[in-house]
């Protein structure tokens, strides 16, 4: 779309939300820190924001979880300027916050190239090339989040009833029906909600959705999520682990792979009739799933959540249904697996950019589709009960190690590029010499509020 339809897109875009009384417009992406950022604009300035973007530093690729600003080859310091073009098919006005709409953003250069640090371009960029091979993946983040009382810097949750309990829906009723009523004048299609295990603690699923829709769906959701709770004099984390040694918040990313109608992890003569395009997919997120922790867990406080018999996903192993191995196999009843049978990634958090882990999986399973590769045997069983040599590896217990793994990989470098890499390692990095010297417990404080 060139700059005269966008701004006439933005026209109608505007004419539609000034309509509802929306007024402002938040503009997001997210950093590599894995924390939404923003800038807005008035919503009669939608039009020259879609056409001409807004602009914003390129130092923001290296900001840290606690706003310090590290460096690496080729972002950092006061210079350079960004453009943010806002998604005008994603806007959206927001039902927590009235008078406010929400659009994501892609970043471009002043002269008017895709920005190589821009992780949602990334994301589109990975969709596009899979789409184009003939391969659609279908994807859906789940939402885990304590909600505690306001104004504390501890984590007092905000209910006392048991782990699942309808206790704490009772308790926090008028707060679900909130969120739940919220997430659907934004349309957001929800699946299931309750409360979860830890205390204070909630799960909430949406449908699957292509890669960038899904993070999309990611941010919207988290925010409104935070938004209504702040309605109810609640703070909400998403972070990793918000009390140290106790249940943390997943990130867990599902994806099926399709081809035409075909589900392809279905309807094969494969594991769980996984087909062998599908075999050859979840071998390469097995086998990659260190390099990939190095996104979808990327801070310290990852490596407090990812240990065994907490449910975290913590071994480099696969089962269906088993939800201490890093890959689950999920394939549906019997009846409906056709278009049920799906994988989950369950070793990620919070603290991941949605769109940087979208494109990194994307492009793994991409490059797997026909590579012809097929899955180790199975691990059937709680892999911490088996004899210590039977066990399968685990996965990276430390961020420099699944940077490591990040750095050391054949596939996700050279697709991400080097603009993006760097930042992203440099932000890594700046953020275990941050807490390298920290308790659990000091990590776990350090961060709680900031995802």
């Amino acid at each position: 779309m060139d700059r005269q339809q966008q701004a006439a897109e933005a026209r109608r875009v505007a004419a539609d939300l000034a309509a509802q009384d929306v007024r402002n417009i938040a503009l997001t992406w997210v950093d590599n820190a894995g924390v939404t950022r923003v800038k807005a604009v008035p919503t009669d300035r939608l039009e020259r924001a879609a056409e001409w973007g807004v602009g914003m530093s390129p130092v923001f690729d290296v900001f840290c979880v606690d706003d310090s600003i590290t460096t690496s080859r080729y972002a950092g310091g006061p210079v350079g300027d960004l453009r943010l073009h806002p998604d005008l098919s994603r806007v959206t006005a927001l039902a927590a916050q009235p008078g406010w709409a929400w659009a994501p953003v892609d970043r471009y250069t002043q002269e008017g190239a895709p920005h190589p640090g821009c992780q949602r371009l990334f994301a589109r960029a990975a969709t596009e090339r899979a789409r184009d091979a003939g391969l659609e993946l279908r994807m859906a983040y789940e939402f885990e989040w304590f909600a505690g009382t306001a104004g504390t810097s501890d984590a007092a949750p905000s209910t006392t009833g048991p782990a699942y309990g309808m206790t704490r829906l009772v308790e926090l009723s008028g707060y679900a029906d909130a969120v739940l009523a919220a997430l659907a004048a934004q349309r957001v299609p929800v699946e299931q909600f309750h409360p979860e295990y830890a205390a204070g603690q909630w799960e909430l699923s949406v449908a699957p959705a292509d890669p960038v829709t899904a993070a999309d769906r990611a941010v919207l959701v988290r925010q409104t999520i935070r938004a209504v709770s702040a309605t109810f004099g609640l703070q909400v984390s998403f972070a990793p682990v918000v009390v140290a040694g106790q249940v943390g918040n997943g990130g867990h990313l599902h994806l099926s792979a399709w081809t035409g109608e075909q589900n392809l992890f279905a309807g094969g003569g494969g594991p769980y009739g996984v087909t062998a395009e599908g075999e050859s997919i979840l071998a390469a997120l097995l086998h990659r799933l260190p390099a990939l922790l190095a996104i979808g867990a990327p801070s310290p406080a990852s490596y407090l959540r990812l240990v065994p018999r907490h449910w975290a996903g913590p071994y480099q192993c696969w089962g269906r249904e088993n939800r201490e191995a890093g890959l689950r196999l999920v394939t549906g009843s019997v009846g409906e697996r056709d278009t049920a049978a799906n994988a989950e990634l369950k070793c990620f958090d919070g603290a991941a950019n949605p769109y940087l882990l979208a494109g990194a999986v994307t492009t793994v399973a991409a490059a797997a589709r026909d590579a012809g590769l097929t899955l180790p045997p199975e691990v059937t069983v709680d892999p911490a009960g088996l004899p210590e040599a039977d066990q399968p590896p685990r996965l990276p217990t430390s961020l420099p190690g699944a940077v490591a793994a990040l750095r050391a990989d054949d596939i996700l470098p050279p697709a991400m590029g080097e603009v993006l890499l760097e930042a992203f390692c440099a932000v890594r990095d700046a953020e275990q010499a941050l807490y390298a010297d920290a308790s659990p417990a000091d990590v776990a404080a350090a961060t709680r509020w900031r995802y």
